[in-house]
């Protein structure tokens, strides 16, 4: 992966002048702002597609993948916890697949997937600072737009809200006393249901497990 092999060589670069340069630790009450560039990678599986309350056999969707910029916010209760909001939106194509995978595209959206981490940070003395994090994810979906075949005028689609866990592991590599590189990657548990209506076909809904591999690289500061 492009993302990953570029994250070691900065991070390689980056960790070793850190290390040859000690730096300020994290405290209670600092604030750590970080801007990533994130690649949301679907681990998704989905149920058949029912048609007119009928199912499809051997039918499903997928969910394609999306790269985007991210803000989040951590919070530092000690030098070892913190707790950490994630903000960013991405968006995706949903594509039909097995038996009516010639209907290709069937949704495009967005999602918006606020997610709150309580983080352990295991050496905040040290230049290189690793930490493991776990909480829960809001999953709103909007502008969710019918495409392909079944789309139709007046054909809709609402594709519902998701709460889930999430867990997390990271590293922080100083460059100064307050700014660093950070490398990071979560697993989200988002599950959704789209119902369709007005479709050329008629009422269509199927049931779907994203449960996204989020990559990230980016840049932070404390405060």
């Amino acid at each position: 992966m492009k993302a990953t092999k570029l994250a070691i060589a900065l991070l390689t670069a980056t960790g070793i002048s850190a290390i040859a340069t000690p730096v300020m630790a994290y405290e209670a009450g600092d604030w750590l702002i970080r801007g990533r560039v994130i690649n949301v990678n679907p681990n998704d599986h989905s149920g058949q597609v029912s048609v007119n309350g009928a199912a499809v056999a051997g039918s499903g969707v997928t969910v394609d993948s999306d790269t985007v910029p991210e803000l989040d916010i951590t919070y530092m209760f000690t030098p070892n916890w913190g707790a950490e909001l994630i903000l960013g939106y991405s968006s995706h194509d949903v594509d039909a697949s097995g038996t009516l995978n010639t209907l290709n595209q069937v949704i495009d959206a967005k999602a918006l997937p606020p997610t709150l981490t309580l983080q352990y940070h295991f050496m905040p003395n040290s230049n290189i600072r690793p930490y493991v994090g776990a909480g829960v994810n809001y999953t709103y979906f909007f502008d969710e737009k019918v495409k392909g075949p079944l789309d139709q005028p007046g054909a809709k689609v609402k594709m519902d809200d998701s709460w889930g866990l999430a867990v997390q592991a990271g590293v922080d590599v100083a460059l100064n006393d307050d700014w660093f590189v950070n490398l990071d990657v979560k697993y989200i548990d988002i599950e959704t249901t789209a119902r369709f209506k007005g479709t050329a076909a008629g009422k269509v809904k199927v049931n779907v497990d994203v449960d996204p591999v989020v990559w990230g690289i980016g840049i932070g500061r404390r405060f």
